[in-house]
């Protein structure tokens, strides 16, 4: 279930980030690699520019972010390791919020990588899976 988790979080990350540098880099790849982004124009995020919002959107978004979440969530679970619940709420927090500001996207896999992950931790605790840090190695105890 965890593997499974981290290979639709990975795919959403890679979807997201791909995605949206095929929509934004033909148009507007010359002007990042020519620093007008640091252009004082273009300095009032507010009043965030085509140029911005398309850096924004595609760049400096949390696709790159979320594609690292998913490659660490699979990293751990290859070697038998629980990932904490929080990832799975966080990725439904955000996936909410931002449904409700922005609409459907693809990004409503990202409820069913949650599952995933919340269904592994559920089996992982019945099992008695020790955690993968002993507690007391964590703060320097042991």
């Amino acid at each position: 279930m965890i593997i499974w988790a981290g290979v639709l979080i990975t795919l959403c990350g890679i979807g997201h980030t791909a995605g949206s540098l095929v929509m934004t880099v033909p148009r507007y790849g010359a002007a990042w690699l020519g620093l007008e982004l640091w252009q004082p124009a273009n300095a009032d995020l507010v009043l965030m520019t085509p140029l911005t919002a398309s850096f924004w959107f595609s760049s400096y978004s949390f696709g790159p972010l979320l594609l690292l979440v998913g490659l660490i969530v699979l990293w751990l679970g290859l070697r038998g390791i629980t990932p904490p619940a929080f990832i799975a709420w966080a990725l439904v927090g955000w996936t909410v919020v931002t449904t409700v500001l922005a609409g459907l996207s693809p990004l409503l896999l990202l409820p069913v990588a949650a599952v995933l992950l919340l269904v592994g931790a559920h089996r992982a605790r019945r099992r008695g899976a020790a955690p993968a840090i002993p507690v007391g190695a964590r703060v320097g105890l042991s």
